[in-house]
């Protein structure tokens, strides 16, 4: 499986972007798909996920009820709106992917799948 992300860009304080992801190959073994963030100097983390059927979604408590994740099973995308954007927020975003089930705020470990990033800058 094959993860590409777009959307980022710079955006202002208090702004919105909108990410994509479009997963390619073995497609139809995905079944998590989601989003991790890493800031200059920082460890990556967690920031999103979502079930194959959309059910069950995740956000780390620092994006809750800024960001929205979605999917498009048929496209094989997956998104993430982001409002209200802080310069906190600003990162490389990675998409991420795994065959199996995965609940909560998953470990670096728990990822089977990786896009190459797109980088998010935020200005205030």
């Amino acid at each position: 499986v094959q993860l590409q992300a777009s959307g980022g860009g710079l955006v202002q304080a208090g702004g919105s972007l909108r990410l994509s992801c479009a997963a390619s190959g073995r497609t139809f073994s995905v079944n998590y798909m989601g989003w991790f963030r890493q800031a200059l100097g920082k460890e990556r983390e967690f920031v999103a996920g979502i079930s194959r059927s959309g059910v069950s979604i995740y956000y780390a408590g620092s994006v809750k009820g800024r960001f929205t994740i979605s999917r498009d099973n048929p496209k094989n995308t997956v998104y993430l709106q982001m409002n209200s954007l802080q310069p906190e927020d600003a990162a490389v975003y990675y998409c991420a992917a795994n065959d199996r089930v995965v609940a909560g705020t998953p470990s670096l470990a728990q990822i089977k799948y990786w896009g190459q990033g797109t980088l998010v800058t935020v200005s205030s």
